[in-house]
């Protein structure tokens, strides 16, 4: 797939953008496919197989069981100590080199990139994936997993490579973990930077990140904004508070309708050609199996 020229940007402030992609219909690069409803779900980077997941159970409550196989490879260039130490605004980085390469999960549509510090309690500790290669994400019911999954083995911390990082975490020049927001698994892969997250987390520090978001396409976030708009007009025109309440009314309206462009969207997939047979195929083939199935 030829990289991507002159992609339309809209600029959000320091560390933060959205690409609007164009001419790249997908499937991506790396992309998710899925059989049975979305039970079955391979991930795939360009023809290479780097994870099987199946989902257990009913109703609501899911765990996906999954196995990760060696040969991800990131969307990035190796970084240089000496260019984590310069001034770098890292989102507009990571938008120039995905750009470039032929290994990201972008495809047509919009895309947010941006700097992101902070993260609920426990996402970069008790759900953060660190088995290798079999998994359990326990999904959607009591809040969902919300965590971390990486796509290749994490080095210990004692690793040359994360001890060299982890100077870079102590004098605040790290270059950030660059995460992809995946909503139907509620949490995040992570695309670049396995070892700088393990040099974070050895430091005691929350890794810094840039995260990759779907955005919804604007067809979409204006049709939402039209139906907004019009349960607006009709709650207005019964409303019978105090111009204080119609104030603040107004201004959550406003909010509301102002972040619609940058709501995360679904995640595209693929069907997986053959279906559950492929998948089946594919599970015994990385010596893998689900208990129950």
């Amino acid at each position: 797939m030829a990289p991507m020229t002159g992609t339309p940007r809209e600029l959000l402030g320091p560390g933060g953008l959205v690409l609007d992609v164009r001419g790249r219909p997908g499937p991506a690069a790396l992309r998710f496919e899925t059989a049975e409803e979305g039970r079955r779900t391979v991930l795939r980077q360009r023809e290479r197989t780097v994870l099987l997941g199946g989902l257990t159970g009913q109703g609501c409550c899911h765990d996906l069981r999954l196995h990760r196989l060696d040969g991800y490879r990131s969307p990035l260039p190796p970084i240089a100590s000496s260019r984590m130490r310069s001034a770098v605004d890292w989102a507009h980085q990571y938008a120039r080199w995905l750009e470039g390469s032929d290994a990201t999960p972008l495809d047509d549509g919009r895309w947010h990139l941006a700097r992101r510090t902070w993260f609920e309690p426990g996402v970069w500790s008790a759900d953060l994936v660190r088995d290798w290669p079999a998994g359990l994400l326990e999904l959607y019911c009591g809040g969902g997993w919300h965590g971390v999954l990486p796509l290749r083995r994490l080095s210990p911390p004692d690793a040359a490579r994360v001890k060299a990082y982890r100077k870079h975490v102590r004098d605040g020049t790290l270059a950030p973990v660059l995460l992809w927001w995946v909503p139907f698994l509620d949490g995040w892969l992570i695309l670049d930077g396995h070892d700088r997250a393990v040099a974070a987390l050895a430091e005691d520090r929350t890794p810094p990140c840039v995260v990759l978001t779907r955005l919804p396409d604007e067809d979409a976030w204006r049709r939402e904004a039209k139906q907004l708009a019009e349960g607006h007009r009709r709650h207005s025109a019964r409303f019978t508070g105090t111009e204080r309440q119609r104030t603040a009314l107004e201004e959550g309206y406003g909010a509301v309708l102002a972040g619609l462009p940058y709501e995360p969207s679904a995640v595209r997939t693929w069907p997986l050609t053959g279906g559950t047979p492929a998948w089946e195929v594919l599970a015994r083939a990385a010596m893998f199996q689900f208990p129950g199935d």
